[in-house]
């Protein structure tokens, strides 16, 4: 999982996931004429995602294409989020039947 922060903490990075979020499946050039990095930069930023899992590759004969993978952001908004989430929706719930049993 500190792969994954790590890779999120970085602002090029996670605008390469956006831009796979939106077209999923492209090639490093494909994702360097979009953005205003260098092809060596792309490349590297594109290394440290797989490296975290975030990004998944398939070879289509010499291309190589990138696709994003939300498995490892799920798990933290899992792991860090909804544990956060269920106990404030568990205490508005809470409160709700308590003013509903007294107005009740």
């Amino acid at each position: 999982m500190d792969a994954v922060f790590k890779a999120l903490a970085d602002p090029s990075r996670r605008e390469l996931l956006d831009r796979l979020y939106a077209e999923n499946g492209q090639t490093l050039n494909e994702l360097c004429a979009r953005l205003a990095m260098t092809r060596q930069a792309v490349s590297k930023h594109l290394a440290i995602l797989e490296d975290a899992n975030l990004v998944a590759t398939v070879k289509r004969g010499r291309e190589k294409l990138h696709y994003l993978n939300p498995v490892p952001i799920h798990e933290i908004a899992e792991r860090w989020i909804g544990k956060y989430e269920r106990h404030r929706l568990r205490a508005l719930s809470n409160l709700k039947k308590g003013l509903e049993e007294r107005d009740g």
